[in-house]
């Protein structure tokens, strides 16, 4: 090998090094928070009293008995609306730094957020024809 090479691989090695210090801190600072849970668990599986019965692992409903099993299916219109709910709180989540943006980006970025809100506005219409809110 020749002294380039190996001066080359001693540059790109600090450099690594350098690149790992900065991620140390949040080493540390995960390791610490996996320990304190851990422990908390450990201390709580030894420490905890425990007597289970009927009556405490039944499932609690209000102060009533259960009155069906807890696993039953839910109707399909809920998982709909919490799709659509999640689509538009995405929107929302898009429009805010398009807000605070709005004078650096220019007309440019006020024409592409125009577009996107009308392809949304587009299609809550077509979910609104197709009865996706209907309870009937």
């Amino acid at each position: 090998m020749s002294d380039g090479s190996q001066v080359q691989e001693a540059v790109q090695s600090t450099a690594y090094l350098a690149f790992l210090s900065d991620y140390l801190p949040i080493v540390f600072l995960l390791a610490i928070a996996l320990i304190i849970s851990l422990a908390f668990l450990l201390m709580a599986k030894i420490f905890a009293p425990s007597s289970p019965d009927a009556e405490k692992i039944s499932t609690y409903e209000c102060g009533f008995n259960a009155f069906d099993d807890s696993r039953m299916k839910f109707d399909v219109r809920f998982y709909l609306v919490a799709i659509l709910f999640i689509i538009f709180d995405l929107e929302v989540a898009f429009l805010f730094p398009w807000a605070v943006s709005l004078e650096q980006i220019g007309v440019y970025g006020w024409s592409v957020v125009m577009i996107f809100l009308v392809e949304l506005a587009i299609g809550l219409i077509y979910a609104w024809k197709k009865g996706a809110l209907d309870w009937e």
